[in-house]
């Protein structure tokens, strides 16, 4: 109960979709993000908390209210137009410590983003945090999930167990290994990694940037594809990724002005060795690509799919997996239920295979 009203919390599980190969039918799996946190402007104007007025203008400050509450994996089955949770399980250290979705001690983790409790209290950086944002599945049932703080690639073991963490290069954290290149450390804020997934047979991963990094002269009508060596983490290809129009996407255009600083990656799904789709939005319109890295650096896409030419479906969709050949599902991130949303599922089918 905080001043202005009740904060109702739920499970989030659309951050990021992914499917094991093998995995009975209907079953997929889905990772929330760091946890429930409240930009200052609306936990002041929507729960009350006016004590915490001094912090409006901190570029980035976010209220963490249950900071316990952190990455999480859960199993899902689709099942008779329904999908079903399984089991869920926090993400934890190898020392049985919980991930949280606290920020890192890095100049793009702590400093940039900075969090507090309702009381107004800074919340300390944490060494684990993470930001979870998308989740690859392997044959032998372990993940690799993307976060945006670091930013980094860690990989997870069947039980959630971290087992290794990429980060970029002088991002140095306990049992880490800063092996990803330096560059990946001027993500913009709160756009590291969005994207992962691995090729068929898991020898590759396929990370994406959710938005062109704040570098400078970088061209942000463009974001970033890896392609990176699943054992050692060295990077085999980097690519271009280009944006469509802001102006393209006429649910958001016709909501307010929109820029290219909205534009991002929410989502990889790979359809074969070296190609992908791509989940590509601002928040109520989206759109699936697919993409072949075989074809060089600047990447061509092709549309799947289109939220502004389908209609009904709602708006910050995040999560895309593949079930089959012709069928994807997708997710909406409910973002806890602070804002009272609810995860909604999306079934697509297709009449020729995504792969092309």
């Amino acid at each position: 109960m905080l001043p202005g009203g009740v904060l109702r919390l739920t499970l989030g599980i659309g951050s990021g979709l992914g499917r094991r190969p093998g995995d009975p039918e209907g079953r997929f799996w889905g990772v929330g993000d760091r946890g429930p946190n409240l930009k200052i402007p609306a936990a002041i104007s929507d729960y009350g908390l006016t004590h915490l007025e001094p912090l409006r203008g901190l570029a980035g400050a976010k209220v963490l209210p249950a900071p316990d509450i952190g990455p999480t994996l859960a199993e899902l089955q689709l099942k008779a137009g329904r999908v079903e949770l399984i089991r869920s399980f926090p993400l934890r250290m190898p020392d049985g410590a919980l991930v949280s979705g606290c920020a890192l001690p890095t100049a793009s983790g702590a400093e940039m983003e900075p969090t507090f409790d309702v009381a107004g209290a800074p919340i300390a950086p944490d060494p684990s945090g993470a930001d979870s944002e998308a989740v690859a599945v392997l044959a032998d049932g372990s993940f690799w999930v993307a976060e945006e703080y670091g930013p980094s690639l860690i990989k997870v073991d069947q039980q959630g167990t971290v087992r290794r963490r990429w980060t970029p290069s002088g991002v140095k954290l306990p049992g880490g290994e800063d092996l990803l290149p330096a560059r990946a450390a001027e993500r913009r804020m709160n756009r590291g990694f969005e994207g992962v997934a691995a090729s068929p047979e898991g020898a590759w991963l396929y990370a994406a940037f959710q938005s062109a990094l704040n570098r400078p002269g970088a061209d942000r009508r463009f974001t970033t594809i890896w392609k990176l060596d699943a054992e050692t983490g060295d990077l085999a290809g980097e690519f271009d990724y280009p944006f469509d129009p802001p102006q393209s996407f006429t649910a958001d255009a016709a909501a307010g002005e929109v820029t290219v600083d909205d534009l991002k990656i929410c989502e990889l799904a790979a359809v074969g060795h070296d190609r992908l789709l791509v989940l590509e939005r601002i928040t109520k319109s989206a759109r699936i690509y697919r993409v072949d890295l075989a074809g060089g650096r600047a990447l061509a896409k092709t549309l799947i799919f289109s939220t502004d030419a389908a209609g009904g479906i709602a708006p910050d969709l995040e999560g895309m997996v593949l079930m089959s050949d012709r069928e994807l599902i997708l997710a909406t991130d409910n973002d806890f239920g602070i804002e009272a949303a609810e995860t909604r599922f999306y079934r697509l089918r297709f009449s020729t295979p995504l792969a092309g």
